[in-house]
């Protein structure tokens, strides 16, 4: 039985002619459609579809192109067509079927109760993306259209538009949810499909091998190929063995038998004898040949092939190479090596259109072995003598020829088939065809069959369709005589609405519908079906059971149906089988779908030099249900998908290597292509060149649908096409598409026969060097195996988690650094001054003339330098001008606007000295006045400045005509200039009562884009100077060399104030010097011999990109860093390991230890929190799951860990610092290696924060913090940061086991993204790796969108290959779906001065339409 019930059985009846012929008429006098892809259901299908999805307005939301983008024009890659367009894989791609057309596709498109649940979710996702639609045109391209953000941020362009747009699409549910789940690894839990019972399973009974009939064995037949030619070149020496035509002849070209077998045998004698010497010949018998011949010289290639026959040597025919970067060439030369190749065969007008070198020899093609290469014309060949003649024999196991194959993945395997598989299968097909004449159509306009009197003729699909377009230059036609039309498309089921077609047009002339006959076949099984010349059977199945590999009739004419033709049952003397896909060869049922399996001598015998996957293809061995085997013999897998039907009938339904899984569903790469170009492709895609394959992202299979643009279509257009291109899928095949994209005409890799390469194109795609004028990634409703969101789960109150970790045993996560209490009474210094001002009057009493700062300019010289009493001198004539000039009081506040350089430093204690609250500010750029002047006036403002210090410099500055278009000179407070300072000191300097007063302001903009001042007390400061002088051992006698930005943290704090206090000489060293000499820092440390540095990461980064190649440069210049002990980064963030890393190795070849290296960390509550130092144990590095980070849980795994974090310890905790992690929601204690926020009690903590409108309460948490169970009477300053400790095995200075700080990231940044917790940092590392030219990014959150901004660093048109590829590493790596890329130049994401992306700055300039991107792409 065929199947179970009779309503599934597919119905064979006569193809029927009676179709409407003037439709197919009228479309083929338009001549605006290539009719090898066209089908009259499918198309109107399509149509239907898309009305249906019309009526619910869907739309594209279109991306945002830079002008310079647009204008670029794809003219320049497009060439007229030629006749070479046509592949083994461009078969026609258009399907018939027995039904309406318009009640098909609106049946389809208003849905059917007969439906999958797994393509219910899909529709809804449709319907939510349609109606998105409706909002989207309306708001698309307005400017004027006003938003407010959830900050009251103003947002008025086009940008914010469409994320509104995105957002309310987003917030719609896409599907049902999923009932079961499983646990991958780390309770990470990706949705999987329940097994629905309702999904269609194979019913009928299990299938049996079919027998084709015996082969009749011919009298008299020759026993091998050879002797055939023998026979008929000496009873038949001038009978026609082969005419050929070309289109710039007018006379065909005959090939006789008799000419056939003396230039066979001429070759064969010169193979043999005339290349090498006679005692060393170059080929044996046995050896393998390379045949290099184009498609349009058949007669020379028949030449050569029999001549390597009657040589005994292996024949391997390839493609003629092009050009040196051919798709697939490197493959080919792969296979050639493989077999040994070392001589090409080719034809004298061949071999003069192969590329060549400035030699004029053939040039060397990648990956191919070094060839000599023979011309096998008769006047380059020596006539053999009488007496030779080539040993006949009769045909054997012994391999006859070498035919190669193309996989999916672009690997090229070569399949052996033997002289005996060859005869038979010669035997085989005559007996099947009963062969007289046959004509194989090789060119296509230039020729028409039907012009001789052939009996047989063998064809493709693409053949019919430009006989179509011929057929109107012809008017003498006649194919009466043909009996037999073989389609030997081999594994194409779409080539069955070419044979309509063309039998429609050509019936008035004489052609039959019996005649055309479709064959199946494959590399492998060489032919497995071929049809007779009698009525053949169709079946109109339903697509949506294919997809589960089940044969359903579709008896109620559905829109998602595929019409199949039998290809007649086996071929003589041979044993076809259907097996199951996956797993054991196991005999399919009658309804279900599987690989045709052949057993026959007419086949390939193995992969030559493969002997273990030859061994799973040509030697398998099909077994029943019950486990026994079904023959003796062995089959052979053909790589052809389908089911034998009644009567035997084999029906092909397509290609194993065309095949896609998706979602559990199996979807033939063709009909995506026939669905695609059914939408009005002639508007759109150039000659209709489409390929689709599929990528693996996060554990499935997803669509990619890649075609060539037309050069005259408009960005829009072919937008709203791609549209409707998902929709039409979406609702005839029920999946959807992953990314579509179209790329410039005549841009994707060509196979030889100008079809597209489709693993070559793959792999561009995978690179991100495809180069698309248009994408489209939809996401959003193709991935549908993201993990289940976290839930939300009650939370433990801290007496529990409290009194849970002290039964298991684990300490609360608290730690400190040395006691202060004994070192104060030892230090003198401290019991004798309280105040910065007085420890440098002492030192400018006692050691007036100590250097403590030296300037270096950027030239790597001595600028200047300050001793103790020429600070003092200056100071006390700052605070004399402050005093008079300025009429300021005790308390008032005043902006320093300075360089990095000693004004900067003179003028801050000049403040000191006067009495007055200084506030360091930087200078505006001078080439960025108009964005970083109102941020100088914005910092005046906020921290009530009543005055402006300066240089005369930046004075002018202020005063020109940029910056008064910025910022009006008027509005600012009065400037005073310090070039030329009063020649009387200050009469009196100011003392302050208490030291608890205010010292100074320390602003800076967090990374979250807070402009935040603290305030810090004169014992703030001094506590602090003073636990970096005992942490890092400060001493007179000892020089450090600073490389910091000196306005804020702890860059000022060893800007301006250690030196002071301990009285060590500070080699000071500007960062924007090193933009002009990137060496000037480490020059610095090695000329000066300084054993402590302190530097940004920002520093570190620009060393290391700009002297990667100059460290043998340096070395040889004298560069020495052996003497640096400690090399502190200063940092407000998570140390970056990897950059650290790459600074050591650079670096380590001029003498720089690995364990030197090491970061520092402050926040604005804490300027110093930790600090390596000069003693303790070295900083550790240690590794953490990053999924368990997200679920606020530490999980420490093994280096190299698939899913590992990397967290390098933050530095040493400084004296009198205490360190607790606790809870940040419920602000109780936890237990060690758990994460927490840090807090932190120290008598260096800021005060509090200082605004202009008194709102210092409003974050007052932040420093009078207390812990809601345990300590509740210590009052903690809380830094915004999540961490973690964790006591190690090594010991500190007191013996004691060393605790290590590790940050993870700021508690602010912390984006949370489906119920779990994401640090920036994180996301932004996996995306900078996903391409080469991405050279910076940053991500931030808009609602529950995640947006992606990318600096690219190439051309612009290279920027949308940024898009699959940021949103795959993301989805592979996060399990997160971006819903926005954007595309900008390098530089355009904001950096502070510590290096640290200013994201939310960044947030605002995307909103507001300010980042100018080069692209902009809204994932659906």
């Amino acid at each position: 039985m065929f199947a179970v019930g009779a309503e599934r059985c597919i119905p064979v009846t006569p193809s029927s002619s009676s179709s409407s012929s003037s439709r197919y008429q009228r479309r083929r006098s338009t001549g605006t459609r290539d009719e090898r892809y066209r089908s009259d259901v499918h198309s109107e299908a399509v149509q239907a579809a898309l009305e249906r999805h019309s009526e619910r307005k869907m739309a594209v939301l279109l991306p945002s192109k830079r002008q310079s983008l647009i204008g670029q024009t794809s003219m320049d890659t497009y060439t007229p067509p030629d006749s070479s367009s046509g592949s083994d894989a461009e078969g026609s791609l258009g399907r018939a079927g027995g039904v309406s057309m318009d009640s098909w596709i609106s049946r389809a498109l208003h849905g059917s109760p007969s439906t999958s649940s797994s393509s219910s979710s899909h529709s809804n996702s449709s319907a939510n993306a349609a109606r998105l639609a409706e909002t989207n045109m309306h708001s698309y391209g307005s400017k004027n259209m006003c938003k407010y953000s959830h900050g009251s941020v103003p947002v008025s362009s086009r940008v914010s538009a469409k994320i509104q747009q995105l957002v309310n699409t987003l917030k719609r549910p896409k599907r049902r949810p999923l009932r079961e789940f499983f646990v991958e690894d780390f309770e990470e839990l990706l949705e999987v499909q329940q097994p629905d019972p309702s999904l269609p399973r194979p019913e009928g009974a299990e299938s049996t091998p079919i027998q084709g009939e015996e082969l009749d064995r011919l009298k008299n037949c020759p026993a091998s190929l050879e002797a055939a030619l023998l026979r008929w070149g000496a009873i038949a020496p001038k009978a026609p063995c082969l005419t050929t035509t070309h289109s710039n002849t007018k006379q065909p070209y005959t090939l006789t038998y008799g000419k056939l077998w003396s230039k066979s045998l001429k070759l064969a004698y010169n193979l043999l004898h005339k290349l090498g010497s006679k005692q060393e010949p170059i080929i044996h018998p046995g050896d393998r040949v390379a045949l290099v011949y184009p498609n349009n010289d058949p007669a020379a290639f028949m030449v050569a092939f029999y001549g390597c026959l009657l040589a005994e040597v292996v024949p391997v025919p390839i493609e003629v190479p092009l050009t040196k970067k051919d798709a697939g060439s490197q493959q080919i030369g792969f296979l050639l090596n493989s077999c040994g190749v070392a001589v090409a065969l080719t034809s004298d007008a061949c071999h003069k259109g192969l590329p060549k070198s400035a030699s004029g020899d053939v040039m060397q093609f990648k990956g191919w072995p070094k060839l000599l290469w023979v011309l096998t014309d008769s006047k380059h060949l020596s006539k053999p003598p009488r007496e030779w003649f080539p040993l006949i024999k009769d045909a054997n196991n012994d391999t006859a020829y070498i035919e190669y194959k193309t996989c999916k993945d672009g690997s090229v395997l070569g399949i052996t088939v033997t002289r005996m598989a060859m005869l038979t299968h010669c035997q085989t097909l005559t007996h099947t065809c009963g062969y007289r004449e046959v004509l194989h159509i090789l060119l296509k306009k230039s020729v028409s069959f039907y012009v001789c009197a052939a009996k047989v003729a063998c064809v493709k699909s693409r053949d019919l369709h430009w006989a179509l377009m011929a057929y109107k230059d012809q008017s003498d036609t006649t194919m009466s005589s043909l009996r037999m039309l073989l389609i030997a498309d081999g594994s194409n089921p779409w080539s069955i609405s070419s044979c309509d077609a063309f039998l429609n047009v050509f019936q008035s002339v004489g052609l039959r519908s019996e005649v055309i006959c479709p064959c199946a076949g494959s590399p492998e099984a060489l032919t497995v079906a071929e049809g007779s010349s009698k009525p053949s059977g169709r079946g109109v199945l339903s697509m949506t059971n294919l997809s589960h590999g089940v044969i359903r009739v579709d008896t109620e004419e559905k829109l998602s149906v595929l019409t199949l033709q039998d290809v007649d049952t086996a071929m003589p003397g041979a044993m076809v089988c259907v097996v199951k896909l996956e797993g054991v060869p196991q005999l399919c049922k009658t309804d279900e779908i599987g690989e045709i399996c052949v057993s026959s001598v007419a086949s390939g015998t193995s992969y030559y030099g493969l002997s273990g996957m030859s061994k799973n293809t040509f030697e398998v061995c099909p077994v029943a249900c019950d486990g026994g085997f079904v023959s003796d013999c062995v089959f052979v897998r053909s790589g052809l998908l389908g089911f034998v039907g009644p009567g035997g009938m084999i029906f092909i339904s397509g290609t194993l290597e065309g095949l896609m899984q998706v979602g559990g569903r199996k979807h033939n790469a063709d009909d995506i292509i026939a669905t695609a170009l059914a939408v009005e492709p002639m508007k759109f895609i150039y000659r209709g060149r489409t390929v689709v394959f599929s990528v693996n992202v996060l554990y499935d299979e997803r669509i990619v649908l890649v075609a060539e643009q037309r050069p005259d279509s408009t960005e829009e257009e072919s937008y709203q096409w791609m549209s409707r291109v998902l929709q039409a899928i979406d609702g005839i095949h029920q999946v959807g598409v992953y990314c579509l994209a179209l790329v410039p005409a005549n841009t994707l890799p060509k196979t030889p026969l100008g079809g597209i390469h489709l693993s070559e194109t793959k792999q561009l795609f995978l690179e991100g060097a495809l180069h698309p004028c248009s994408i489209l990634m939809c996401p959003h409703s193709c991935i549908t195996n993201l993990p289940k969101p976290r839930q939300k789960q009650p939370e433990v109150g801290p007496a529990s988690v409290m009194v849970g970790n002290l039964v298991a045993g684990k300490r609360m996560a608290q730690a400190s650094g040395r006691d202060l209490s004994h070192m104060e009474e030892n230090d003198e210094l401290h019991q004798c001054f309280l105040f910065l001002s007085e420890v440098l009057q002492w030192r400018a009493q006692t050691t007036p003339d100590h250097i403590l700062y030296t300037l270096i300019n950027s030239r790597g010289a001595i600028g200047s330098s300050l001793t103790c009493l020429q600070l003092h001198k200056r100071a006390e004539k700052i605070a004399t001008l402050l005093y008079e000039r300025g009429q300021l009081r005790d308390g008032d506040h005043v902006a320093l606007v300075y360089p990095p350089g000693l004004d900067l430093i003179a003028a801050f204690y000049g403040c000191l000295y006067a009495g007055c609250i200084p506030i360091t500010v930087r200078p505006p750029h001078p080439q960025n006045i108009s964005t970083t002047l109102p941020t100088v006036k914005m910092i005046l403002e906020v921290s009530r400045s009543v005055c402006v210090m300066t240089t005369q410099a930046i004075l002018k500055l202020l005063k020109s005509r940029d910056a008064s278009v910025a910022v009006d000179f008027k509005s600012w407070p009065p400037i005073l200039e310090t070039d030329d300072l009063p020649k009387r000191r200050c009469p009196l300097l100011y003392k302050p009562c208490d030291p608890d007063t205010l010292a100074y302001l320390d602003f800076s903009v967090s990374t979250t884009g807070m402009l935040a001042g603290v305030k810090m007390s004169h014992n703030a400061t001094s506590a602090l100077c003073r636990s970096v002088k005992l942490q890092c051992e400060f001493y007179p006698s000892r020089e450090v060399a600073v490389c910091l930005d000196p306005y804020c943290g702890l860059g000022f704090v060893l800007w301006c104030l250690c030196s002071v206090y301990a009285g060590q000489q500070s080699v000071l060293i500007s960062p924007m010097d090193l933009e002009v000499n990137p060496a000037l820092w480490l020059q610095s440390v090695s000329q000066f011999k300084v054993r402590d540095t302190f530097c940004s990461y920002s520093v570190m980064e620009l060393c290391t990109r700009s002297l990667s190649s100059l460290t043998d440069s340096l070395k040889g210049r004298g560069m020495d860093l052996t003497r640096v002990r400690s090399c502190v980064v200063v940092a407000e963030e998570r140390p970056r390991v990897a950059l650290t890393q790459s600074f050591c190795k650079l670096f380590k070849d001029v003498g720089l230890h690995p364990r030197a290296v090491s970061t520092a960390f402050g926040c604005r509550v804490n300027l110093a929190v930790c600090l390596q130092g000069t003693s303790g144990p070295d900083p550790t590095t240690v590794y953490v799951d990053m999924r368990a980070l997200r679920h606020d849980r530490v999980r420490l795994v093994e280096r190299g860990s698939p899913h590992g974090l990397p967290l390098m310890e933050s530095g040493k905790i400084l004296p009198g610092v205490r360190i607790i992690i606790a809870n940040p929601e419920t602000k109780g204690p936890i237990g060690d290696s758990h994460l927490g926020e840090i807090w932190v009690h120290s008598p260096q903590n800021a005060s509090g924060y200082f605004t202009v409108f008194g709102e210092e309460n409003v974050r007052s948490d932040h420093f009078g913090a207390r812990l809601s169970f345990g300590d509740t009477q210590t009052v903690w300053a809380r830094t915004g940061y999540l961490g973690f400790l964790r006591r190690t095995d090594l010991t500190d200075a007191s013996g004691e086991r060393h605790d290590a700080l590790y940050v993870v990231g700021a508690l602010d940044e912390v984006m949370e993204l489906r119920g779990m917790k994401y640090h920036p940092i994180d996301i932004e590392t996996s995306i900078i790796r996903a391409h080469r030219n991405i050279t910076e990014c940053a991500v931030f959150t808009w609602t529950n969108l995640l947006v992606v901004v990318v600096e690219l660093d190439g051309s612009e048109q290279e920027a949308l290959d940024l898009v699959p590829m940021v949103t795959n590493v993301v989805l592979e790596e996060h399990y997160l779906i971006v819903g926005v890329v954007v595309v900008v130049d390098t530089g355009v994401i904001p950096i502070n001065s510590r290096g640290e992306k200013q994201r939310m700055h960044l947030r605002d300039g995307f909103l507001a339409d300010q980042l100018d991107p080069i692209y902009v792409a809204y994932n659906m």
